[in-house]
């Protein structure tokens, strides 16, 4: 039996600000992505996704750690509109300190952006 994922190569994770969003890449495919809304000192985080083809890898924890972060490390605060970096946080308390709660007026300027 042997391991695969031994000799992967280790997923990059990047901010790509111009499409709003932190990419993860395996051997240079995308296999992520989590968008946000910066909106004043917060960083609004509303849409994650992981291809199917990447799934059970735990990808989606990585990618999220490395936005939260790099977030932090900006000195924004963290608004966890989607639900995958919802999860995340309410397992990792580490971040417990830089989170906002959702708030409507969140909710509204991500539609708004959405237009």
């Amino acid at each position: 039996m042997t391991d695969d994922t031994k000799d992967a190569p280790a997923p990059d994770v990047r901010d790509a600000p111009e499409h709003h969003r932190f990419e993860i890449r395996v051997d240079d495919d995308l296999a992520g992505f989590t968008e946000y809304l910066d909106h004043e000192n917060q960083r609004i985080f509303f849409h994650t996704e992981i291809g199917e083809q990447f799934a059970g890898r735990g990808l989606a924890s990585t990618l999220i750690r490395s936005a939260l972060t790099e977030t932090v490390g900006g000195g924004k605060r963290i608004v966890p509109i989607c639900p995958f970096v919802a999860r995340y946080l309410e397992k990792h308390d580490d971040f417990a300190n830089d989170v906002d709660e959702v708030t409507p007026a969140a909710i509204e300027a991500v539609r708004h952006r959405q237009r």
